[in-house]
């Protein structure tokens, strides 16, 4: 087994002492002592001891393209990414914070870029029954549970392990953790290509059943952070479906065509365009923050969604197995968050798309089914990949589909 050390920075892992390193000891058999006083020497713990993990670090990714990506223990989130306009003049286009410290100190603290779990999205009146057994979660936003509770999958500081084109993050969540039953077993893992894709795979597993719903929740303005608006953006969401939420934002229940509504995006226009039309819906969200039911049901063939800044030329393609992408166009964003530029982050300065199951589906049947059960794996991935192009439906300067690794999309529940 590789020992692991952690640079006092916490901004990168270095190997520095592996098996190759002590097999010519032969440290099972041979020299089990010697090999335990190098390894004590070297990385001041025993052979079996795991470091704790660094509340404060983070890792950076760059590929060849120039595409630099900036990632977290805490929360296991995406704390920048970096890439280039057409002229060549790369910018960060995710909103977010220098050190880790804001992120734990900020009053407000609105899951920027965050690993969302164990539940993303909300759970109406904190509560579901599973098993004939009823369970109560905290109610933090309003009457309902929301993003996995007080202390979620974004307020826990993950293990670490960074490899040549990546880090894999690993929490432990006990069982009754914010009122969940069983313990989970979480990984995340981001992986950047010389495509200019960001792969996100998703995996757990656990010892009783137990909902899993994890997403990702960055703020994107592809123009760069600190921009004031992101409402001159272009998107495209292949939906043609959406699910309506009541006032406290929690769905209704029922899917509804986006035909002829502010919700289809199916064919490309401003997010802001809309916007402000007077509408039940909209009126209920404060805006976008609404689930879209995505077409495809295979999963990773065509982008669920497409985001286009023409100033820049850059373009985001979103790449998905989940059945939904909730849109969240910033509306409770409101100017009391400095970010990384030292600009204040405004409403509607940015918006997030958050590939997921929908929303409440333990309290509601006929969604699709988000228990994960003891003896399966919740698998899914996700992609984010980045481009330029003069147009939003052009072709674009890197690969259009993403590289799928050595594994196809594999659906989290059947």
């Amino acid at each position: 087994m590789s020992h692991l050390f952690f640079s006092q920075t916490g901004t990168k892992i270095t190997r520095i002492i592996s098996v190759k390193f002590l097999r010519p000891l032969r440290c099972d058999r041979v020299y089990p002592i010697a090999c335990l006083l190098i390894s004590i020497g070297l990385t001041g713990c025993t052979p079996e001891a795991k470091p704790a993990a660094d509340p404060d670090a983070q890792f950076n990714l760059k590929n060849a393209h120039g595409m630099e990506v900036r990632l977290a223990s805490y929360g296991a989130r995406i704390t920048s990414i970096k890439v280039p306009d057409r002229s060549g003049s790369a910018a960060d286009v995710v909103l977010g914070f220098d050190t880790v410290e804001p992120y734990r100190s900020s009053v407000k603290k609105p899951y920027l870029g965050v690993t969302l779990g164990r539940y993303a999205g909300r759970i109406a009146n904190g509560r579901f029954t599973l098993d004939g057994v009823e369970h109560v979660l905290a109610q933090n936003n309003g009457p309902n549970h929301n993003h996995g509770g007080v202390t979620g999958f974004d307020k826990v500081v993950w293990d670490a392990k960074q490899f040549r084109n990546g880090v894999q993050f690993n929490y432990t969540s006990p069982d009754g953790e914010e009122g969940y039953p069983g313990t989970l077993k979480a990984r995340v893992t981001y992986t950047l290509t010389d495509a200019n894709e960001l792969i996100i795979d998703y995996r757990a597993t656990t010892d009783r059943a137990t909902p899993v719903n994890l997403s990702n929740h960055t703020y994107f303005n592809l123009a760069r952070e600190g921009s004031e608006s992101v409402l001159d953006h272009e998107l495209m969401i292949d939906a043609k479906e959406m699910l309506p939420i009541e006032k406290t934002s929690v769905p209704t229940g029922k899917i509804a065509s986006v035909a002829g509504t502010p919700f289809d995006f199916r064919v490309p226009k401003p997010v802001g365009r809309d916007i402000n039309q007077t509408n039940e819906q909209l009126a209920n969200g404060s805006g976008y923050d609404h689930t879209f039911v995505l077409n495809s049901k295979k999963g990773g063939e065509k982008p669920a969604a497409t985001l286009y800044e023409k100033t820049s030329g850059r373009k985001l393609q979103v790449f998905t197995d989940q059945p939904g992408l909730q849109l969240y166009t910033a509306n409770f964003l409101d100017g009391s968050l400095n970010g990384k530029s030292g600009k204040p982050y405004l409403k509607r300065s940015s918006l997030c798309l958050e590939t997921q199951h929908f929303p409440d589906s333990p309290n509601q049947p006929k969604f699709p089914n988000t228990i994960l059960q003891p003896g399966e794996i919740y698998q899914s991935r996700t992609i984010y990949q980045f481009s330029v192009s003069d147009s939003i439906g052009e072709c674009s300067s890197v690969l259009m589909f993403p590289a799928m690794l050595d594994q196809p999309f594999v659906k989290s529940h059947p």
